[in-house]
């Protein structure tokens, strides 16, 4: 998949909004690299349970990380309408397990919302803001720290 560039003027940006049963998250559409169907994984031992596997794209090794189980909400049960954003972080290549995209969103940079100050959790290091898209609210995703990149990833490239 071709992604988007930011726009001219420097005050939009785009992301690719996907969901998680009935929440909806954005991701940079620069860090996109791929949107592919939900493939089997292979499993590595002594790996997080949001650690589903890996696969092998087109000669590439690409760990699997189930957002649903990150999120504390329980591993997804992957079926056929499940699907993999391949993002690159910090010089790494990762697939994302999602429920499904819903759309490409393009938002000015001022109707970036900040995250409310609540106590709530580590989920929100996760989040860079929220925008609202035709009603909907969307949780933007910060992947430099969604998966604590220099630990888990490296980590789970040893295994």
């Amino acid at each position: 998949m071709e992604t988007a560039t930011r726009s001219v003027e420097g005050d939009t940006r785009q992301f690719i909004s996907f969901t998680i049963g009935d929440e909806e998250y954005g991701v940079d559409i620069m860090a996109i690299r791929e949107i592919k169907g939900w493939t089997a994984t292979t499993e590595l031992p002594n790996t997080p349970d949001y650690m589903r596997g890996v696969i092998n794209l087109r000669g590439a090794i690409i760990p699997i990380l189930d957002l649903r189980a990150r999120f504390g909400a329980g591993v997804t049960d992957a079926q056929a309408r499940h699907v993999i954003i391949v993002v690159a972080v910090r010089q790494r290549v990762v697939g994302i397990l999602v429920d499904g995209v819903a759309d490409i969103i393009t938002v000015a940079v001022g109707d970036i919302q900040p995250i409310p100050e609540l106590d709530h959790g580590d989920t929100a290091d996760f989040l860079t803001g929220l925008v609202t898209v035709e009603g909907r609210m969307v949780a933007l995703l910060d992947l430099n720290t969604l998966f604590h990149m220099e630990l888990d990833i490296d980590a789970i490239a040893a295994a």
